[in-house]
């Protein structure tokens, strides 16, 4: 038998018990993947990878203003810079990261193909495209460079990487973060942004916040994929002890479809949200497979009709199927119900650590605090570093002649420093920077802006010690910081926290009347779907009707004999009125059956169906009930989020919808591509940043257009292919009329060539006008001054098209309401600086115009 190799020499080798080894080589096995892979820090919310993905795409400047780079470039800098692991792993976190449904606030933007709630893979690294999302960029990377974190070497010490981000929101709690360690593992759910900071704030002001207070400014997470969640007990223990469970579902309603070319009528379960983390293509897999095991019985049939806008899957019922005993067992059996194990767990001083909700917000406190007094101080440093540079040239400049005498006279540079730090009492660094001045920075222009900036450095600096010496000033600033990110990137819950149970199988075709909604509030009618238990709408026969819409943006429906009646019954004797002393006056009105829908637009551009039969019915002078009430909850804003609404005709061809921004954006669209309308809405427009829908109208082509602007111009055009080209749902629309910035669009009059329009300012003033007195104009001009002003502080405060014999209302801030018969309107030029048709008082202004029509077969725009 050969002898063995003795590799070692004698007294090398260390006898060691193989338990003790693996004892030890598990511990630092187990610590690396909980520190180093597997939890986030609590301060910024990351794992290394995460974080490291953000520097290394800071380091290559992908801001949100800079054009987005291959994501190759960006995993190949994360990996040879400062994560030496797969090139996949990287890749897939940095997904996670764009998507919009995994992250409630994704900081990362992209282009390309990132995955889908499907579980599609995305596509290959050398295809999509990624640069820093604004929120991303600016919660986490603003403050890298000021000294705020420290900064360690990289695996092999060529490169310099931050411990921590600066992060100056919540990200832990604000996107959630799951991860398996060995031995232990987080998964923290994600939480409205809002919410946090409103928490955050809260423990600022007062550090012994009670419990119940936090809750109710922090109610309960928030997911991406929206959903419901049922009971606040899961929640309330997960906060209170660091884990919970949290029931959470789906939002499904229960609706009545046309099916085939018939009036065939099905109900099917429509779902258009999904739990979080659910994978929709899974769950329709599941369904189908109960339903071919006979497990669950009455579905007839089953399809998913998501597109890019939303989620829809219908589940199609039998004609004698029990459609909430179907949805019990939907919840019960599938994935469409489940629990989210809320288990807050992130590491804290390089520990893992086990923490309630307010020992979060507190542990994230803490490190804002401090990262804010390192900021501060390097701004301070900064600031003493160079108004000491200032004053030595301003030195220089006080002795300017001993300043030159020595430069002429000294032999080299070296000595004419030494010399200046001798005679003038400077620093070295003084010196070097007197040294350094060019010529120009003698002149007197130069000499007086070295003084402005001593004074504006000393002011910095008197503004840094008092907050620096102060902690109630820090948390004053960083309260201000909080509120500034809330402001500008907070967005609505998307989560319905539901405060009770979910359903009995047994429970039938009732409302349950214990639900209770905590967030967000709806105010919905009883004929509306809500919660878990819906109430089906069967078909009646069509009756017809009046709709009415006032001018505070409620709608009211009554018989066309109740409405002739107090149509008679109005007195039109008295010139003005106090709105107090009346109802709500209408502004649209419209003759039609409960058989037909109200399509409802709101300023972000989407269209909303309201059936006219859920209109409620009103007997007298009732105000009626706010439309905006009436749609969907994700729908329902502040009362003027409303742009406009029609009665959708029962022929949709060769009729069009004309819609205007406020920024002038024109588009057309066909009246047929709201055939499919359903609940969820449709996006009609897609609004550049900051813009909103102004005002619609429904167009025929032929039609002459009229957009008036409070400066007074005006700007004519045709409704043709040319002028306003037919688009589709995705696109912005055309530039309608060019606006400056100190004037904005107050309306428009659409008519035939032969008719008439009026413009009416704030002061009261108003002329007629014929269309066709006014030059044909393309799209996109600036238009014609139409209106001359009394005064420079007047200005044109809407325009309408005129009809026959009709009253214009003139609403004022005061709460009067005038009405002027339009005949007594002169009609003049565009040179005319009109009459003034109403009497006002000194601080009084009219706020809106408008002109009461009745509609019979379409709706023309008659808003403010």
């Amino acid at each position: 038998m050969a002898n063995q190799l003795n590799i070692l020499p004698a007294g090398q080798v260390i006898a060691t018990a193989l338990h003790t080894e693996m004892q030890q080589s598990y511990l630092e096995y187990a610590m690396s993947v909980i520190v180093g892979r597997a939890l986030p820090d609590v301060r910024d919310g990351l794992k290394p990878v995460h974080r490291r993905i953000l520097y290394a795409m800071h380091e290559l400047g992908l801001t949100p203003d800079r054009p987005y780079r291959k994501c190759a470039r960006v995993v190949g800098d994360v990996l040879g810079k400062y994560h030496p692991h797969g090139d996949q792993s990287v890749y897939d976190a940095l997904v996670r990261l764009v998507q919009d449904f995994s992250s409630r606030y994704p900081l990362l933007g992209g282009h390309g193909n990132f995955g889908s709630v499907d579980n599609d893979p995305p596509a290959a690294m050398r295809y999509t495209e990624t640069r820093l999302a604004a929120i991303g960029n600016e919660s986490l990377l603003t403050e890298i460079g000021e000294s705020t974190v420290e900064f360690v070497g990289n695996f092999d010490n060529s490169q310099q990487e931050p411990t921590v981000l600066p992060a100056q929101l919540p990200i832990l709690l604000l996107n959630g973060s799951s991860g398996i360690a060995v031995g232990m593992a987080t998964n923290i759910p994600p939480h409205n942004l809002g919410e946090v900071v409103d928490g955050l704030v809260a423990l600022i002001d007062n550090p012994d916040l009670s419990d119940a207070r936090l809750f109710e400014l922090i109610p309960g997470p928030d997911f991406p994929t929206g959903g419901e969640i049922l009971g606040i007990e899961g929640i309330r223990e997960a906060y209170t002890t660091g884990r919970g469970s949290i029931p959470v579902r789906g939002v499904a309603n229960i609706e009545e479809l046309t099916v085939g070319r018939g009036k065939h009528r099905r109900t099917a379960i429509i779902i258009t949200e999904l739990p979080f983390q659910v994978n929709k293509a899974a769950m329709i897999e599941k369904i189908a497979e109960l339903v071919n095991q006979g497990k669950i019985e009455g579905i007839g049939d089953l399809r998913d009709e998501s597109d890019r806008d939303g989620i829809r899957v219908v589940v199609e019922l039998r004609r004698d199927a029990n459609p909430q005993k179907i949805l019990s067992a939907l919840y019960r059996q599938t994935a469409l119900q489940n629990n989210f194990g809320a288990i807050l767990l992130a590491l804290t001083g390089n520990q893992p650590k086990q923490m309630t909700l307010r020992e979060l917000l507190q542990e994230f406190l803490s490190f804002r605090e401090t990262t804010l007094t390192r900021r501060y101080n390097h701004e301070l440093e900064k600031a003493e570093t160079q108004i000491h540079i200032v004053e030595g040239r301003l030195t220089a400049l006080s002795h300017l002649d001993e300043v030159i005498d020595i430069l002429r006279n000294a032999p080299d540079g070296t000595t004419a420093k030494v010399q200046l730090q001798e005679q003038l009492d400077l620093s070295d660094r003084q010196a070097d920077a007197i040294l350094s001045m060019p010529l120009r920075r003698l002149t007197a222009m130069e000499r007086q802006s070295l003084q402005t900036e001593f004074e504006e450095l000393t002011t910095q600096m008197k503004e840094l010690r008092r907050v620096l010496g102060d902690r109630r000033e820090l948390l004053k600033a960083l309260k201000k910081d909080l509120r500034a990110l809330r402001k500008k990137y907070a967005d609505d819950r998307r989560t319905r926290i539901i405060g009770v149970e979910p359903p009995k199988e047994e429970a039938k075709n009732t409302r349950n009347k214990a639900d209770k909604v905590v967030e967000p509030q709806s105010s919905k009618p009883k004929t509306q779907n809500s919660d878990f238990s819906l109430t089906l709408d069967y078909e009646e026969e069509a009756q017809e009707t009046v709709v009415e819409l006032t001018h505070r943006g409620y709608a009211r429906r009554m018989a066309p004999k109740v409405y002739d009646r107090l149509n008679r019954n109005r007195t039109d004797n008295e010139p003005t009125i106090n709105l107090e002393d009346v109802d709500e006056f209408g502004v649209q009105t419209q003759f039609t059956t409960t058989a037909q829908t109200l399509v409802v637009m709101t300023r972000s551009g989407k269209a909303y169906p309201v059936k006219v039969s859920d209109i409620p019915q009103v007997s007298g002078k009732s105000r009626g009930t706010p439309l905006v009430t009436l749609l969907p909850v994700t729908a329902q804003g502040m009362p003027d989020s409303i742009a406009g609404s029609f009665i959708l005709p029962d022929d949709l061809d060769d009729q069009y919808l004309l819609l205007l921004t406020e920024q002038g954006r024109l588009k057309r669209l066909p009246l047929s591509e709201f055939a499919d309308l359903t609940g969820r809405g449709l996006t009609a427009l897609k609004l550049r940043e900051e813009d909103q829908l102004l005002l619609i109208s429904l167009t025929q082509v032929g039609e002459q257009v009229v957009i008036a602007t409070s400066s007074g111009r005006v700007l004519r055009f045709e409704v043709n292919d040319e002028q306003v080209p037919i688009a589709s749902r995705t696109s912005q629309g055309n530039a309608g009329m060019r606006i400056s910035k100190k004037e904005k669009i107050v309306g428009w009059a659409i008519a035939t060539t032969d008719d008439t329009f009026l413009m009416v300012s704030e002061q009261g003033y108003a002329k007629q006008m014929a269309i066709k007195s006014l030059r044909r104009a393309n799209t996109g001009e600036i238009g014609v001054q139409a209106f001359q002003f009394t005064t420079k502080t007047d200005a044109l405060i809407g325009t309408v098209a005129v009809l026959p014999e009709a009253l214009v209302f003139l609403l004022t801030n005061e709460n009067h309401l005038a009405r002027v018969a339009v005949e007594s309107i002169k009609v003049g030029t565009k040179d005319g600086k009109g009459d003034r048709i109403v009497k006002l008082d000194k601080s009084e202004q009219i706020i809106g115009v408008s002109l009461p029509i009745l509609l019979s077969d379409h709706v023309e725009d008659g808003e403010e």
